[in-house]
């Protein structure tokens, strides 16, 4: 049984990480986050011990690991995007493995850094890139893969997934803390494409505000248009009440990718691949980093070239 402790309780998907640690037969044994909204922790480890500052955490893995022998095997991370890198940095010092959710970091030279200091202590550092555990996801690598050298597959990829007015106002909100729209809710899709289709050869973005980013990426072995939004006005229809209202949409040559399911149990299978030591590490992740900063710090052309469908009609 590992020992794991996790930073950012309180966030969206910090139950998943719960749950994922708790169906792979481990312990949490504390857990941090500045606001006290987390009864979910009850539901998977109600033993396990919490605070709401960091100095006061620190100072109990401290003593567990000095006291008791017990310092902790993995440290989650699910706290906001820009304080990813530094909590990386105190998995590290105090012994133990990250496993931290995306993106990595902001930044692709962080990821440098943190290469040192993981060779330093001899621990590693692991992210969650879900989707290429997504059986359909799979599927069409493998495809794809069995494709003529040199075919080069047209891709339309889109993703709304409607949020209020919350969204702007917390840390998502804000470019420098979140990375904003296209490092928020984009970097696994950018992951998956690179994965899948190869060295990144192009990138130009169409779009970059608030609510909304389009572009068009070039790889090896692809031609991708893509779309994303968190604004519910860009659905292709109003949901239903029970309804979801997000939408996902990839097409491969024309030819529809479904993958409407299948998410439920992808947290689960990470923290599986992980303690069997073939999780995702920092070299898987660095690619959908430098495309996510590439688009962050372009300079949008606006309706030219190779843009997504969804973009025109969202603009009116």
């Amino acid at each position: 049984m590992e020992k794991f402790t996790l930073i950012g309780a309180g966030g969206y998907i910090a139950p998943q990480h719960m749950k994922a640690i708790k169906e792979t037969g481990n312990i949490l044994v504390a857990a941090l986050d500045p606001n006290d909204s987390v009864g979910i922790i009850d539901s998977y480890f109600p033993d396990a011990d919490f605070f709401t500052e960091f100095e006061r955490f620190d100072r109990h893995l401290e003593k567990l690991r000095r006291e008791n022998g017990q310092g902790v095997d993995y440290v989650s991370i699910c706290s906001p995007n820009y304080l990813h890198d530094a909590h990386i940095r105190f998995a590290l010092r105090i012994g133990a493995d990250a496993v931290c959710e995306k993106p990595l970091v902001l930044n692709p030279w962080n990821i440098d850094a943190l290469e040192e200091i993981a060779k330093e202590t001899g621990k590693t550092v692991y992210t969650i890139l879900q989707l290429r555990l997504h059986p359909a996801i799979s599927d069409m690598k493998a495809r794809i893969e069995r494709s003529p050298k040199g075919k080069k597959h047209d891709i339309d990829l889109a993703y709304i997934t409607a949020r209020g007015h919350w969204y702007m106002i917390s840390w998502k909100g804000d470019v420098a803390k979140s990375g904003g729209i296209a490092t928020n809710i984009g970097i696994h899709f950018f992951d998956m494409m690179q994965w899948i289709f190869g060295e990144l050869k192009y990138n130009v973005v169409h779009l970059d505000e608030p609510l909304r980013s389009a572009g068009f990426l070039e790889f090896e072995c692809a031609r991708v248009r893509w779309f994303l939004s968190i604004d519910r006005d860009d659905l292709p229809r109003k949901p239903e009440p029970g309804e979801p209202q997000a939408y996902r949409s990839i097409t491969i040559d024309g030819e529809e990718l479904d993958f409407s399911s299948g998410f439920s149990d992808l947290h689960t299978k990470s923290y599986q691949e992980i303690l069997n030591g073939r999780g995702f590490t920092i070299q898987d992740a660095r690619s959908s980093v430098e495309i996510a900063s590439r688009v962050r710090r372009a300079e949008p052309v606006g309706l030219k070239g190779e843009y997504h469908p969804l973009l025109k009609r969202s603009r009116g």
